[in-house]
């Protein structure tokens, strides 16, 4: 995904108050009424709502967002006419996205929507290149938009989608969005009995879609238009699997995120831990949710950016969880002033994220996070118990503890227990790594600050550190830590070193387990039968990285769309150690030392 995103389409306004894009020389809804258009056009155009009666999951797909119209027409059927325990997927593709003030001022002309209207806009995307979760709770939906071009949007998506809105400026005047391949695409994104609606009738565009596999129909049009077009996939949906069970082992940040994630899709979520929320390496007493800083801009750095917007959009909806907002990672090498400033020049980032500045990058959105309210607002009390193993037995997993009684079975299990998952899925290439954090009780100190180490605000003082020492797996506090922190910090910021030494300092001491490739575990584990997935390998940046991956991990287990692209989630699948061993000669699964 390495195109750019137009800064806009430059909106004119005609004398009804309706927006047009100068980019494109079109307009985005009917003048004579939009909203009515959408509803006569998009939701009657793809049989909406009978289309999703009896189901529990339907997901429906837009080829141009715009104003977002079109999805607010379909946010206000789905509350009237949703089935019972209904969840709406929406993905959307806008290459040129319009800003909230735009927005809000296209849409005041239907007060009928206003409220729906407002809860949309309150969650508006931005203009950072990528794909974006909103999550809409309320309403019983999802829905991710890719900010970017469509021929890409659609070869990362995972779809598939039960409905089409195919609304990207007329084929005369936006070509791309009308080309064979991106409606080959949106025949191979389809399920079985997909319905497609547009209000362009060109010939080109019946005559590919037909040439890709669908049935196409012209069908009387809306207001001025003559014609519209609706199209279907053959075949009829499969039968919808029933509600799953999902066991989380371990309850600190990945199992949390997962516990967040499955519920909001509707699944039956039990959570076990011997020890209770945020007893390993996710329960110190503050956490920094910031990214990894790659100036290569390729998919890493694209991967840690997502996941940077979609967790500091989470933790800003929990009560009681900022404690901070904004940090500044100074320059430590003679290659960070070039590296901070194509970062900040980047456009995986929304405008005004990152600010080169003379002494370091300014990173606006960095959070600094409380993690007991985390757990608090995403976690129900876990069973407090030792998983000792999972197995297939039959037709579900089961958890059992050490003494060989039966803990709980369940449709699908997630691993989630830090360095724990390598035991309970012998194979998976983790590493121990050591890290102690001091906490100067009393101490204050605004937002946050990067270095070799960093120093971070905290509810009870000042957190700082921390230290990193590999294949180390004692827990227990060292005062020599104490001043390895200290130490690290007077080299950056010496003031600020001898203020802290004249606080009492109280250690804060884990076990994260990383990967030798310093990326992620996220998804499903090769196992005796489908339904066994980890999320691990999160290193120092659990925080900012298991809310996306979670996300992911429970979209793979309930079959839904997930909000990474392909290319992301190869990036993260536990898999692709295996397969850089077939690569190398090394037949099967190579043992983790040999990994990496």
């Amino acid at each position: 995904m390495d195109d750019t995103v137009t800064p806009g389409p430059d909106l004119t306004w005609d004398d009804n108050g309706a927006p047009r894009s100068r980019l494109f020389d079109d307009v985005y809804f009917s003048s004579e009424d939009g909203l009515a258009e959408s509803r006569a056009v998009f939701l009657d155009g793809c049989h909406l709502p009978q289309a999703w009666n009896g189901r529990r999951r339907f997901c429906v797909a837009e080829l141009g967002f715009g104003t977002g119209l079109n999805i607010l027409a379909l946010l206000d059927l789905w509350r009237r006419t949703r089935p019972p325990d209904g969840h709406l997927h929406i993905f959307s593709v806008e290459a040129h996205p319009i800003s909230v003030g735009d927005a809000t001022r296209a849409l005041a002309p239907w007060p009928q929507i206003s409220d729906i209207a407002r809860l949309l806009l309150s969650r508006w995307p931005g203009r950072a290149r990528g794909f974006h979760r909103l999550d809409l709770p309320e309403l019983d939906a999802t829905f991710d938009i890719a900010i970017t071009d469509v021929a890409k949007a659609l070869q990362a998506w995972s779809g598939p989608a039960d409905a089409w809105f195919l609304d990207g400026f007329a084929p005369s005047r936006n070509p791309e969005m009308w080309r064979r391949e991106v409606l080959n695409l949106v025949a191979a994104r389809s399920a079985p009995g997909a319905r497609l609606a547009s209000f362009t009738v060109a010939g080109q565009v019946r005559r590919d879609l037909q040439d890709a596999g669908l049935e196409v129909e012209r069908l009387p049009g809306f207001g001025r238009k003559r014609h519209r077009l609706e199209a279907c996939v053959a075949g009829s949906s499969a039968p919808e699997p029933p509600k799953r069970r999902v066991a989380i082992i371990g309850a600190g940040i990945a199992g949390a995120s997962l516990s967040r994630a499955f519920n909001a899709l509707g699944a039956e979520v039990e959570v076990f831990d011997a020890e209770g929320p945020g007893a390993g390496a996710s329960g110190g007493p503050a956490a920094l949710v910031a990214p990894r800083l790659d100036a290569g801009l390729a998919d890493q750095a694209a991967l840690f950016a997502q996941a940077f917007a979609r967790a500091a959009r989470l933790y800003a909806d929990i009560p009681g969880a900022v404690v901070s907002l904004g940090a500044v990672q100074h320059r430590v090498g003679p290659k960070d002033a070039a590296r901070f400033s194509a970062i900040a020049g980047s456009d995986l980032f929304e405008p005004g994220c990152m600010i080169d500045t003379d002494i370091g990058l300014e990173i606006h959105a960095a959070t600094v996070i409380e993690p007991a309210s985390v757990f608090a607002a995403w976690l129900s009390p876990p069973t407090c118990v030792r998983v000792a193993t999972v197995s297939w037995d039959h037709d579900s997993w089961k958890l059992v503890d050490p003494e060989g009684a039966e803990i709980a079975r369940a449709d699908v299990v997630c691993l989630a227990a830090g360095m724990d998952c390598a035991r309970l899925s012998p194979g998976l290439p983790l590493t121990p790594v050591r890290g102690q954090a001091s906490l100067a009780l009393g101490a204050t100190y605004s937002g946050a600050t990067l270095f070799s180490a960093y120093v971070i605000p905290t509810r009870e003082g000042v957190l700082f550190g921390a230290t990193h020492d590999r294949d180390d797996t004692d827990a227990r506090p060292r005062d020599a830590d104490h001043i390895r922190n200290l130490d690290a910090v007077a080299a950056a910021m010496p003031e600020l070193a001898e203020a802290l030494r004249t606080h009492s300092l109280r250690p804060w001491t884990g076990i994260r387990a990383t990967t030798r490739d310093y990326l992620p575990l996220a998804g499903e584990v090769a196992a005796e039968a489908p339904g066994r997935f980890v999320l691990g390998g999160l290193g120092s940046r659990g925080f900012t990285l298991a809310p996306l991956l979670a996300d992911h991990i429970a979209s793979l287990a309930l079959s839904t769309p997930s909000p990474l692209p392909r290319s992301l989630a190869e990036l993260v699948d536990p898999a692709r150690f295996a397969r850089r061993a077939r690569r190398r000669g090394r037949p099967g699964q190579a043992p983790a030392s040999a990994l990496g």
